[in-house]
């Protein structure tokens, strides 16, 4: 008997190692923040990571249309900016805490778009279990890194909207291959300055370790994923990552969460998955030889 070839990869374990991926670069990353910064990091990572995604397939630039060009730079630019953002939050507070702090981006979109009133009891769910998290009341909470967490969520809700739209136009990581240097060369403006005298050999290999995970490994997975998902069933997936980050947080950090803290993020993965429901997604269908002609 012949067996029948194995399927595809199912989209919700591309989108599981995504989460993965980003979480334990960034519990990782924060040795690095210590050296070079934030902004510093960012721009290695991505820089490193726009060396290894040129290295291994070519940018489609003859593929680009005048259409095409707002939306690459848009999400070239929100990626860069995301991860500074992020990065200037984990160096601040908890990384758990800001992960959830982040989701409230995608969340708050996802529930702008589901259309009813129930649906903005999704992100009240999860603004009290960011409350848990910060804990307020004790006078300890972080304003600089609450804000930059928040920055970093607006980022994140731009960039799933945008990687939807270009993993639509380019096949594989072509689009990674423009939007990764791009985000680099945003990250640049500050990050040079940033990690400016204190580059070593040890820093530029770390840079370019982590770099495989995010953005290479990251971002070509959740290209991947969004190719095959709706934005809705990718953000239930996405409702993981403060779980992800608080785990990772304790056992590469040694961030050791309060009981209330793991209410407060359980609130927020409920809320996540109960804002973004749907399903499976078929890919816009290329002929050979053509493309869709908008990012759209």
């Amino acid at each position: 008997m012949i067996s029948k070839p194995a399927g595809p990869v199912p989209a919700w374990t591309l989108a599981l190692g995504a989460v993965f991926s980003v979480q334990l670069a960034a519990a990782l990353s924060v040795d690095l923040i210590a050296a070079v910064g934030p902004a510093g990091t960012a721009w290695l990572r991505l820089t490193a990571g726009a060396v290894i995604l040129l290295a291994v397939a070519r940018p489609p630039l003859r593929e680009i249309r005048r259409a095409d060009v707002p939306g690459l730079l848009a999400l070239g630019i929100a990626s860069g900016l995301m991860g500074i953002a992020f990065l200037a939050a984990i160096e601040r507070i908890p990384l758990g805490t800001a992960v959830a702090i982040e989701f409230l981006g995608p969340l708050t979109v996802a529930a702008a778009r589901g259309h009813t009133r129930r649906a903005l009891l999704w992100p009240a769910t999860a603004l009290v279990g960011v409350v848990l998290l910060t804990e307020p009341w004790s006078g300890s909470v972080d304003g600089v890194g609450v804000a930059w967490a928040i920055g970093a969520g607006i980022g994140w809700a731009t960039y799933i909207l945008l990687t939807q739209r270009v993993g639509d136009r380019y096949s594989g990581i072509k689009g990674l291959t423009i939007t990764v240097p791009i985000a680099a060369l945003t990250t640049a403006f500050v990050g040079i300055p940033q990690a400016s005298g204190n580059l070593t050999v040890t820093i530029v290999a770390a840079s370019v370790g982590l770099a495989l995970m995010f953005p290479v490994l990251t971002f070509t997975l959740e290209m991947a994923a969004l190719r095959r998902m709706t934005h809705t069933a990718f953000g239930t997936l996405m409702a993981l990552e403060p779980a992800a980050g608080v785990l990772f947080g304790l056992v590469v950090l040694q961030q050791n969460p309060a009981i209330i803290q793991i209410v407060g993020v359980v609130l927020v993965i409920l809320a996540g998955a109960a804002a973004q429901y749907g399903g499976s997604r078929t890919p816009p269908h290329r002929t050979k030889g053509t493309q869709p002609n908008t990012l759209s």
